[in-house]
C-alpha cells in the first residue's frame, strides 16, 4: 500500500526501525481495511506500556470493590526506583492508590508503578492479557524487576553502580542485556497493544466505569512530543510511552471532534542509544497521523 510505503519513507528519513498498527477503533474488527500495519506482529519490548495493563487491573478491582482507591501508601526511600516522579523525593511520601496510577500515567513514574503492582498482584496482569486476547503479549514482572535484571546483567549492586557502569558499555553489550530481548522481558506486538486500547475505548475491557478511569489517566500524560505532537487542535490524544536506550514508543489513541477514534501503537528502535531524539518523536507522531489520515480518507 503506499500508506506504508510512506511510513516507511518517514521512519527512514531518520534511521530507525519501527512497527506500527493504527486501527479505526469502531470499524468491524475482522475488516482489515481500517487499519494500517507495518511490521505489526513483530514481538517487541515495550517498556512502560504494560502500565496500561496495571492501571486497567487496578481500575477493575477498584470498581469491583477489592480495593479502595483512597487507601494511603507511604512511599520511603526503599521504594524509590529511577525515573520520573516520586523517585525523585527526597522525603518520604504519602499518597494514594488512586494517585499511584495517576503518576503511573502521567509521568511513566516507576516507583508508583511498581507499588500499584504490589497491592494489584503481579501474577494478575498475564490472566487480564489471557482474557482479553492478548495472545502475543508478555508479562515478565514490573518496574523493581526490570531493575534488578539490568543491575545484574552489568555486575551492579546498586542503581549508583549501574549509573558508574553503564556508560563504559558498547552498543552490543548494551542491548545484549535481557531487558532488550522480547523473550526474556515483557514485550508484546504493535496489534496486541491497539487491540487492547480499542477494548478499553469501547468499554469491552472491563465494566464502563474501569474503562473510563484508564482513558482520563491516559489523557493525563504530560510527554506530547511524539503522538500529541502531530495532530491538529481539536483533535484529543491520549497516550502513554514507554522508553529505553535506543527504543522510543507510544501507544495512544486520537480522537476527532466528528467522533472519529484511531487506536495507535507505534515502537521505533534506534542505532544510536540516546534516549531524547526530538527527530524520532517527531516522526513517530508523523507516521501515526499519516495512518489515521489515510484511514480516515476511506
Amino acid at each position: 500500500m503506499a500508506v506504508t510505503r510512506a511510513i516507511d519513507g518517514i521512519f527512514g528519513r531518520v534511521g530507525v526501525t519501527a512497527n506500527l498498527h493504527v486501527v479505526d477503533i469502531d470499524a468491524d474488527g475482522a475488516d482489515e481495511g481500517r487499519a494500517v500495519a507495518v511490521r505489526a506482529d513483530e514481538q517487541v519490548v515495550i517498556a512502560s506500556i504494560f502500565k496500561i495493563l496495571l492501571v486497567l487491573e487496578f481500575a477493575r478491582q477498584v470498581v469491583e470493590g477489592q480495593l479502595d482507591p483512597a487507601e494511603r501508601v507511604l512511599v520511603t526511600a526503599d521504594d524509590r526506583l529511577g525515573g520520573w516522579g516520586l523517585a525523585g523525593c527526597a522525603d518520604d511520601a504519602e499518597v494514594s492508590l488512586r494517585d499511584l496510577a495517576y503518576f503511573a500515567m502521567s509521568v511513566s513514574d516507576n516507583t508508583a508503578a511498581d507499588l500499584l503492582l504490589r497491592r494489584v498482584g503481579a501474577d494478575v496482569l498475564p490472566m487480564l492479557a489471557a482474557e482479553l486476547g492478548l495472545a502475543r503479549t508478555r508479562i515478565v514482572g514490573g518496574p523493581r524487576q526490570l531493575v534488578e535484571m539490568m543491575l545484574a546483567d552489568v555486575g551492579a549492586r546498586t542503581e549508583a553502580d549501574f549509573a558508574r557502569i553503564f556508560p563504559t558499555l558498547t552498543a552490543d553489550q548494551v542491548r545484549a542485556m535481557r531487558v532488550f530481548d522480547p523473550q526474556r522481558t515483557t514485550s508484546s506486538t504493535a496489534r496486541d497493544i491497539t487491540r487492547l486500547l480499542a477494548l478499553i475505548w469501547r468499554d469491552e475491557a472491563g465494566p464502563a466505569q474501569a474503562c473510563a478511569m484508564v482513558r482520563e489517566w491516559m489523557s493525563r500524560q504530560l510527554f506530547w512530543t511524539r503522538l500529541a505532537a502531530a495532530f491538529p487542535p481539536g483533535v484529543r490524544v491520549a497516550g502513554k510511552t514507554g522508553t529505553l536506550p535506543g527504543l522510543h514508543l507510544e501507544a495512544g489513541v486520537a480522537e476527532y471532534p466528528d467522533g472519529g477514534r484511531y487506536a495507535i501503537a507505534v515502537f521505533a528502535r534506534t542505532e544510536q542509544l540516546a534516549t531524547r531524539r526530538i527527530d524520532v518523536d517527531l516522526a513517530m507522531g508523523e507516521a501515526a497521523r499519516t495512518a489515521v489520515e489515510a484511514l480516515r480518507g476511506g
